[in-house]
């Protein structure tokens, strides 16, 4: 984890995804580095080389609000990137979090989840573990090893790719998805651990984690093969839940009269057996794979 000089290797790892061509600058011939150079980096944002150098070597660590804004112009940041350099210029002091912090649902937002026969729904804790589901919910996710933690299922199930027809854009996703979640709190035991874990099976995400790629879980359109009821296109919204920081109430819904609609509703006389959502704990995560 980048837990030392945060400011700095956002910009190294932001730097190298910006193209000289993107920029409007020549290319020449004899580029010793992916995307800009520092000193390009610093005439794009209207500031010294020695003042960006320092900024990138830690040496610096409070930019102003202009020079923040300039510098996410030059490197070309979408907004919750810009945001995300605006928190790590102006770092807040956040409590400290113990160890396998607990992250209960609230029995109202289950209560909700119940009605709700004909849309799936989850929702997810800070590492996107699933804490709770309605019915659909579990049955458009069950099956697979990792059913209870779609981090882990896009990057260590061995049905992911079959699962994501579009693997490389969830799996881009996913991972800024994470960082947005996880901000400047790289200091949570759980979120240390889970990256450490993925970066030692997965090369994947170790890739896209250097990238440092923000991106808050809002709403897409997404692709799935389901083993059981065949493809679905489904719309989603992501909702923050105001009671539970951290916690992610996604919602899943198809186009009125498409086959994708016609899909869901197979699936849920499938599992009609399971008339409540449930709340998922470590142990309770076991019954994703039955």
């Amino acid at each position: 984890m980048d837990s030392d000089n945060r400011l700095g290797r956002f910009l190294s790892a932001r730097r190298a995804l910006v193209s000289p061509e993107e920029s409007g600058l020549p290319t020449g011939s004899r580029r010793r580095v992916a995307g800009l150079r520092r000193e390009e980096v610093a005439m794009l944002a209207g500031v010294s080389s020695d003042y960006y150098v320092r900024l990138e070597q830690g040496r610096e660590r409070h930019p102003s609000a202009q020079v923040v804004d300039a510098l996410a112009r030059a490197l070309r940041l979408e907004d919750d990137a810009v945001d995300h350099l605006h928190r790590l210029a102006r770092p807040v002091a956040a409590r400290p979090r113990g160890r396998n912090r607990p992250e209960p649902v609230s029995p109202v937002l289950l209560r909700m989840m119940e009605g709700w026969h004909s849309t799936p729904a989850v929702v997810l804790g800070r590492c996107l573990t699933v804490l709770a589901h309605n019915a659909l919910g579990r049955g458009l996710f069950a099956g697979h090893t990792h059913s209870g933690d779609l981090l882990r299922l896009v990057f260590l199930d061995p049905d992911a790719r079959d699962f994501y027809p579009d693997w490389d854009r969830v799996a881009v996703n996913t991972v800024a998805g994470l960082r947005a979640a996880a901000g400047t709190g790289h200091d949570d035991p759980q979120l240390i651990a889970t990256v450490g874990e993925l970066s030692l099976k997965s090369e994947e995400f170790r890739r896209l984690w250097a990238r440092h790629d923000i991106r808050q879980k809002a709403r897409e359109t997404k692709r799935f093969r389901h083993p059981q009821v065949g493809e679905l296109t489904l719309d989603y919204e992501s909702l923050t839940v105001n009671s539970a920081p951290g916690q992610q109430l996604v919602v899943y819904q198809a186009a009125p009269g498409s086959p994708s609609e016609q899909a869901l509703t197979l699936l849920g006389s499938l599992g009609a057996g399971e008339q409540h959502p449930t709340e998922s704990t470590t142990e309770s995560t076991k019954d994703f794979r039955t």
